[in-house]
């Protein structure tokens, strides 16, 4: 029961700080994209850069990466948005191993407190010649229930306290796909209306 115990609070450690820190890297793209945009079309590239240094996590980051060198090849950018996507991962992804591993190892925790509590049982019943009280057997029993009980409850809320966890990562990994794809146009079709504007 200890160790479930210590289980417990380590999942909802884990979970609360995560949660914690994956509101804060959670943004309102769409509103950051139009802000960038047009200040990108307008030729304001380090008002753009600003902006996006000043908003919080991931996702203003991978901005950040195709800012600094906005005038580089669709390719480049690319290659710099994707980059950054991949150091930001580990980042969003810290800690949720733990939590998917203790979402699996209490409930076997939990079964061998089972087993001994039967364990105890029987040894109470061979201790007495093979006749025991009721009492003195529920007592190995209530206690191997327990252990089961116990084991599921700290596993069920972690499992999905993690499966929550990784959507809300699944969904800023797709906010950084979706900021470095927009940025990488952005900053392509700026630059080609400045080629094509002495043309005009």
């Amino acid at each position: 029961m200890w160790i479930i115990l210590l289980c417990s609070v380590v999942a909802l450690g884990v979970f609360f700080e995560r949660l914690l820190f994956l509101h804060k890297a959670s943004i309102r793209v769409g509103e950051l994209l139009g802000g960038l945009s047009l200040l990108i079309r307008n030729g304001r590239l380090d008002e753009a850069l600003s902006e996006s240094s000043a908003s919080p996590g991931p996702v203003a980051r991978v901005l950040q990466a195709a800012l600094l060198r906005p005038r580089a090849e669709r390719a480049v950018l690319q290659s710099l948005t994707s980059d950054a996507a991949l150091l930001e991962m580990p980042k969003l992804e810290r800690n949720l191993p733990i939590l998917a591993t203790l979402a699996y190892v209490t409930p076997l925790i939990g079964l061998l407190g089972t087993i001994l509590g039967l364990l105890d049982a029987f040894l109470i019943l061979s201790a007495h010649g093979g006749y025991a009280t009721a009492a003195e057997l529920s007592r190995g029993v209530y206690e191997s229930m327990l252990d089961a009980a116990a084991g599921l409850g700290v596993a069920i809320p972690a499992f999905i306290g993690h499966s929550y966890l990784t959507a809300q990562v699944n969904d800023i990994i797709h906010d950084m796909e979706r900021a470095g794809i927009e940025i990488v146009n952005l900053l392509v079709d700026a630059s080609d209306m400045k080629k094509d504007a002495p043309n005009g």
